[in-house]
């Protein structure tokens, strides 16, 4: 679902549903400003403690920020690591929390450097809505085509350009019609919905909270009015004439002993067995027939428990429950239970889209792990079937994938897992490669398409 500037102005004065979450990110290339924007919004939001604010002060007057006029770094309200601080960039995500009257947001302030893209995949793979920060002076870089192309590959509900340092131009409305051009074009070229663009300056705040009197031929909303007036992930999934099916990886059994049953008045513990975990899409009632995979046997909900073990007639993603079945099944941690009739037969061979994040380069015949859900399976490196030109943005030949490159590559799994396109479950379709040698996480991954019968046919990302 696309929402342009004419729909947001279109829609109700009350916008999103008050009270709402929302998670966002941002992205950008190096110096654009990210980490100034973030302070800027929670600054001008009133979400910063006066303690805070007069820490982040001082520490400002220790650097000599702003001269003798003096001033706030407001950058220092997200980079909170002493090496940070010390070389004025953002190394790792930061989370930040905060709220206005219209709804409550999660944020995450991304680098921007080249060698921290890794850190941008995870602060986006979870947002409902991206901001990416462009210098009005450069315009669009190769890591603004990059950023791009991660988030349509991982499927970000919206995403928002801000043309930051709008003030360095002389808030020129020519500069900003001819980078809005070029991002759409961009966008375009790489599959993504037409993202929103706000011409900001986020040291002296014009359009980010308020409207700025510098900038009288922009018509559209605030940064700020944009965040609250899309629709969540959620919200778009319940306004979806197609909602996404019941998924439930089930993350541990309850099988207690002794006692009674949470919920259960008067039964024994012996006769509890049930299934915990977060829904990760879709909803489930008492009385809906489900599949576990990748047994493929099928059975009914008998009950639904919640935390503390409150009864439950009904439970939508993403809440986490307990589910009871009517069969005894061998059910065990990293199956999934799932609507009867909506999901594929198990597969071994896995073709998928993979963003590079290790520094170890990725080659065929490599043993990875790949964790999908709650459960982590051995795999084998079998192709790969090219990588992703940020120019032409096709798939170029490619014998390996190096740090923050994107490409597509298959798979061959030791156990069959439910394996579903990213293009239409983002929740189930996604997975992450690990390293079986020292754990860490060497590529987030996108199930695609199977190719087909043809061997010159190649999956597209």
């Amino acid at each position: 679902m696309s929402i342009s500037l004419d729909d947001l102005s279109a829609a109700a004065p009350e916008g999103a549903e008050a009270g709402t979450l929302f998670r966002f990110a941002t992205a950008g290339s190096v110096d654009d400003g990210k980490s100034t924007l973030v302070g800027r919004l929670l600054h001008d939001s009133k979400a910063i403690l006066a303690d805070t604010l007069d820490a982040v002060a001082r520490t400002s007057a220790e650097r000599g920020f702003g001269g003798e006029a003096g001033g706030v770094d407001l950058a220092l309200l997200t980079d909170g690591l002493r090496a940070e601080r010390e070389q004025g960039i953002t190394i790792d995500v930061a989370y930040r929390y905060f709220a206005t009257d219209r709804r409550s947001f999660i944020l995450a302030d991304c680098p921007g450097h080249v060698q921290y893209t890794k850190n941008t995949v995870t602060g986006a793979s979870t947002a409902d809505a991206v901001v990416v920060l462009i210098d009005a002076r450069k315009g669009v870089l190769e890591q603004t085509r990059r950023h791009l192309s991660v988030l349509q590959l991982l499927r970000v509900p919206h995403v928002i350009v801000a043309v930051n340092k709008i003030d360095l131009v002389s808030f020129s409305e020519e500069v900003f019609s001819s980078i809005a051009e070029d991002v759409l074009t961009v966008a375009s070229s790489v599959g993504l919905a037409a993202p929103i663009v706000v011409p900001v300056s986020a040291l002296e705040g014009d359009n980010v909270v308020e409207l700025s009197e510098r900038t009288p031929w922009y018509s559209g909303p605030s940064l700020l009015g944009v965040l609250e007036s899309l629709p969540s992930t959620d919200e778009l999934e319940s306004l979806s004439e197609t909602p996404e099916p019941f998924r439930f990886p089930v993350q541990l059994v309850l099988r207690p002993q002794g006692g009674l049953a949470p919920g259960l008045p008067g039964e024994d513990f012996r006769d509890y067995r049930g299934y915990a975990g977060q829904i990760a899409s879709g909803s489930v009632a008492v009385g809906d027939s489900v599949t576990v995979l990748p047994t493929g046997r099928s059975t009914s909900v008998t009950g639904l428990d919640g935390p503390g073990g409150v009864p439950l007639s009904v439970a939508t993603a993403p809440q986490s429950v307990v589910l009871r079945l009517a069969d005894e099944l061998d059910v065990a941690r990293g199956e999934l239970i799932a609507a009867a009739g909506t999901v594929r037969e198990v597969s071994q061979d896995l073709y998928s889209s993979l963003c590079w994040l290790s520094p170890k380069p990725l080659r065929e015949g490599s043993k990875v792990l790949v964790k999908h859900g709650t459960r982590t399976v051995q795999a084998l490196v079998r192709a790969i079937g090219g990588k992703l030109d940020l120019d032409s943005f096709s798939l170029e030949p490619a014998s390996s994938l190096e740090l923050n490159d994107i490409g597509a590559v298959q798979l061959r799994l030791a156990s069959a897992l439910p394996l579903e396109p990213y293009a239409l479950h983002r929740r189930t379709g996604a997975f992450l490669v690990i390293d079986p040698v020292d754990g860490n996480t060497l590529a987030a991954g996108m199930v695609a398409e199977h190719p087909g019968d043809s061997e010159d046919e190649r999956y597209v990302i």
